[in-house]
This record gives structure tokens, C-alpha cells and sequence, in this order.
């Protein structure tokens, strides 16, 4: 039996069709659309595919422009738009049932060397100190409601928060726009960067909205708002494994007109700052 990291790896395995056009496999889950952090990850993949692998990637700027059908391929149609003496650009569109449900611009650059600062790493407990979210939901409610059962058996991380979730509006008072959570794929993802890189990217999208939530509702439990991720951007700093805990910080330093603004950082173990994060999302109240 595989891993949840092999098989979100296999996830990442696109098809190449014709030169420049991938095709990328999209699970037939309950969902209500496809989840955006598997469009952007394979989205990425085949930007990287078009390179010489010599360069990694150090930004992705992408917009979800319609939700995609889980259960239906998907289509990548990628344009070389430059290949420089330092910097490479890819342009990626993703289409489905002949329709575009998402773009991506990708830029990757040739290591070199130059100067080097960064904010220091949030003091939080170490990951082995803290509980498996679906520990934690076990204890509040007994057992997992069979649609988290479902989550939790084809989960790729293992995900744990730093601190305790909110269950209830009473806990709300107060409650600041930002959340922190270690993360790490279950399994090894093996050895080639871009396969880390797009996990991570994947990732990136699995919780980065829970800091807009955070003030006006708890973060498990009924719903009060529809959410879907509008744009997504990342920059890539260091290199970095995504089967190795990270600590993802989230904050959100507005939300209003009905989208809510989230800003991440991603740290290694070590303290190095490896991935930052920038993410609008739509938020409406339901039956509003």
C-alpha cells in the first residue's frame, strides 16, 4: 500500500499529450469543486516540466477563475514566454471541459549569491509536543464524522496546531487573525526538488484562510461562510523538503467588501524562513 505521500506524488505526475500540454488527474471526491492547492501544485509541475531543471522556481502569481469538477481531468497548456541568462518564465493555463478554470505565471532563477537577512522564526511548541488534528477533533467529539474519516484516510499531511482549535463563538472574543500550524507529507516524496516544491504548494492552500475566519467563526464546526481562494501568490527563498516538518505562520491583516486578505511564512525546523505567502478569498455568509 502507498504512502499519502506517494500518492499525492502520483497526483503530481502529469501526463504529457503534445509538446507544452499536460494532462493532470483530478480524484472524483464529495466535494462541492476541486481543491485549489491540487490545480496550483499541477500547475507548477508543468511550468517545471518545460524547464531544464537547473533552475528552481522562486515565484508563482495565479488566479482561480472558475471552480473545477472533481472526477474530471484536467488540462495544462503551457507558454514559454522566456528563457534568460538568469531567469526563466512559464505561463501556465489550466482548462477544463473546454473552459479555463485557472492561470498561473511561474518565474525560476539560477542560484547565485547575494545578501541575506530574515525575520526570525515565531517561538511555538515543537510538532511531536502537539496533537494530530484528527487526534484532536476525536477528543472533542468522540469519533470522526464519517466525511473527516474520509479526509483523514487520503490526507497527504499530517497537519497539528499550534494552538488548540476553537469549537465555538464563545472562544471568538477577542480572538486575533492569525493561526499557526506544523505541517509535513506523510511519506517520503523522494529526492527531486520541483516534487517538493509543488507539495508544498499544495499545502499552502490546505489552511491559509483559517486566519480570515478565525474572528467570526470557530474553525471546525457548522459553517457560517462559503469561502473559495480567489488568487494565490509564493516566493520560493531557500530549499527546503515538504516531508520535513515546516511551520506555516498565518495572519490576516484585513478582510472586508466581502474577501478576506491571508499572509503566510513558512519556516524549516531550523528557524530558516523558506516560503512566503500571500492569498485573497472570497468570504459570504450563507443564506445571506
Amino acid at each position: 500500500m502507498t504512502s499519502p505521500a506517494e500518492q499525492l506524488a502520483g497526483l503530481l505526475d502529469l501526463e504529457q499529450i503534445e509538446i507544452n500540454i499536460f494532462r493532470g488527474r483530478s480524484p472524483r471526491e464529495n466535494l462541492q469543486r476541486v481543491f485549489g492547492g491540487q490545480v496550483a501544485g499541477q500547475a507548477l509541475v508543468a511550468a517545471g516540466r518545460t524547464t531544464d531543471g537547473q533552475r528552481p522556481v522562486h515565484s508563482l502569481h495565479a488566479y482561480f477563475l472558475r471552480p473545477g469538477v472533481p472526477g474530471v481531468p484536467i488540462v495544462y497548456q503551457v507558454e514559454r514566454v522566456r528563457d534568460g541568462r538568469s531567469f526563466t518564465t512559464r505561463r501556465v493555463v489550466a482548462v477544463q471541459q473546454g473552459r479555463t478554470i485557472f492561470n498561473l505565471t511561474a518565474s525560476f532563477h539560477q542560484p547565485e549569491l547575494g545578501i541575506d537577512h530574515q525575520v526570525p522564526m515565531p517561538d511555538v511548541p515543537d510538532p511531536e509536543s502537539l496533537p494530530r488534528l484528527a487526534d484532536e477533533i476525536r477528543d472533542r467529539l468522540g469519533e470522526l464524522p464519517e466525511s473527516l474519516e474520509r479526509m483523514e484516510r487520503r490526507m497527504a499531511f499530517d497537519i497539528r496546531y499550534v494552538e488548540r482549535l476553537r469549537w465555538d463563538t464563545g472562544t471568538l472574543r477577542d480572538a486575533e487573525p492569525r493561526s499557526g500550524v506544523w505541517m509535513r507529507a506523510i511519506g517520503s516524496l523522494g529526492e527531486d526538488p520541483l516534487v517538493h516544491t509543488c507539495a508544498l504548494t499544495y499545502a499552502s492552500d490546505m489552511t491559509l484562510l483559517d486566519a480570515v475566519r478565525i474572528p467570526v467563526e470557530p474553525l471546525w464546526g457548522p459553517r457560517g461562510f462559503d469561502m473559495a481562494s480567489l488568487d494565490h501568490a509564493m516566493w520560493f527563498h531557500r530549499p527546503f523538503r515538504a516531508d520535513e516538518w515546516f511551520l506555516y505562520q498565518q495572519e490576516s491583516p484585513i478582510a472586508t467588501g466581502g474577501r478576506g486578505l491571508a499572509r503566510g511564512q513558512i519556516f524549516d525546523r531550523e528557524g530558516q524562513l523558506i516560503v512566503s505567502v500571500m492569498q485573497e478569498g472570497l468570504f459570504r455568509k450563507l443564506g445571506g
